[in-house]
């Protein structure tokens, strides 16, 4: 910004370096408009120097900021509806300075009660012309206005809607972050957390954890889930991924973890007490497969499911590696998929899902 352009030449010199210092340490609004509103005092002679905030709506006007040295006080939190304030109508009327408040605008009755008598201020817009709030000088006496306090209201006003939008603009690139984060982070189908947050959640807690807890692993596999997507198509097989998901986290407790770690692959983590740990990874197994058997109704197919396989192991006292831990828990799976091929009472039970599988008739 060119701010001889904007300020006359009769600033006096250590006012420049004051505003020079303001804007090299400001990191935040508050930090910049404090040192602003102790300066504008200086510069305008008035008691009263504050910055106002107007709602998104455009319905009520907030002081954000202010800086109060004599009889005059606007308090910081002070709001009134818009309509009533002497900034908007200020605005309306393009007289952005008076000395006599109560001649041009007497029903102002905020201004009454403050006891304004010269009233001075300047919009706050973006780029855009968006108006976020208004810069103000107030006295309870009649002051002046110099053509360098005029600059310097202006100037300030520029500044302050500069650091808005800035603002603005880093929580937008925070949010787009954050997003960009979870998405990395988050399966697109089932909107579980995926592989690597998985692995970075049991490092987490390996690396957190005390001794008498310990971390669970069951690993899920949705026993012959291709011949579901080679008989109804994939979008009939992600609707089955979904809902599979949505039952698991109706059944996990807080503090559980559930995943998505392949196309049919799942993994929930829990913690418990490590002399009764045993025994609930056992009971873990069996709710989670439970969880997965019983008639699934996708869109126009029913589909009744015999339950996947679970394995379920215990972290060690000293486990600190998540990948050995999930390859455990995924050997575990196996053997219990291999004892239930082995133990049906029908050849390859599991793959009769195929068979009672039909449209729902309507």
């Amino acid at each position: 910004m060119h701010m001889n352009r904007v300020i006359s030449t009769s600033v006096p010199s250590t006012f420049l370096g004051a505003l020079v210092a303001t804007l090299g340490h400001a990191r935040t609004l508050e930090a910049l408009v404090r040192p602003l509103l102790e300066l504008l005092q200086s510069a305008t002679g008035m008691e009263s120097t504050y910055v106002t905030k107007l709602d998104e709506s455009a319905v009520v006007l907030q002081v954000l900021f202010a800086r109060n040295s004599n009889r005059l006080t606007v308090p910081e939190g002070l709001s009134a509806p818009w309509e009533e304030t002497l900034c908007k109508r200020a605005l309306d009327d393009d007289r952005f300075y008076t000395d006599d408040v109560a001649g041009y605008w007497s029903d102002c009755a905020v201004a009454r009660t403050l006891g304004m008598v010269t009233f001075l201020t300047a919009p706050i817009r973006g780029k855009n012309g968006e108006l976020f709030g208004t810069l103000c000088a107030a006295s309870d006496e009649r002051k002046p206005l110099s053509d360098m306090a005029n600059h310097v209201l202006t100037l300030f006003a520029q500044l302050i809607a500069a650091q808005i939008e800035r603002d603005k603009l880093m929580a937008a690139l925070h949010e787009a972050n954050h997003s960009l984060a979870a998405t990395a982070l988050t399966d697109a189908v089932t909107q579980l957390p995926n592989r690597r947050a998985l692995l970075d959640e049991m490092q987490r807690r390996l690396a957190s954890h005390r001794d008498e807890q310990a971390l669970i692993v069951a690993f899920i596999d949705l026993d012959d889930f291709k011949p579901i997507n080679d008989r109804f198509g994939h979008d009939i097989g992600d609707q089955l991924l979904q809902t599979v998901a949505k039952r698991f986290r109706r059944m996990l407790r807080d503090g559980d973890m559930a995943a998505r770690v392949g196309g049919d692959e799942f993994v929930v983590l829990a913690v418990e007490q490590r002399e009764r740990a045993a025994e609930a990874a056992s009971a873990l197994s069996r709710r989670l497969e439970g969880a997965t058997r019983g008639r699934f109704k996708l869109d126009s197919v029913l589909i009744d499911y015999d339950g996947a396989s679970v394995g379920a192991v215990v972290a060690e006292l000293h486990c600190s590696n998540p990948q050995e831990l999930l390859n455990r828990a995924d050997e575990a799976m196996h053997a219990i998929k291999r004892s239930r091929k082995h133990h049906a009472a029908l050849p390859a039970s599991s793959i009769a899902i195929a068979r009672y599988a039909w449209p729902v008739i309507e």
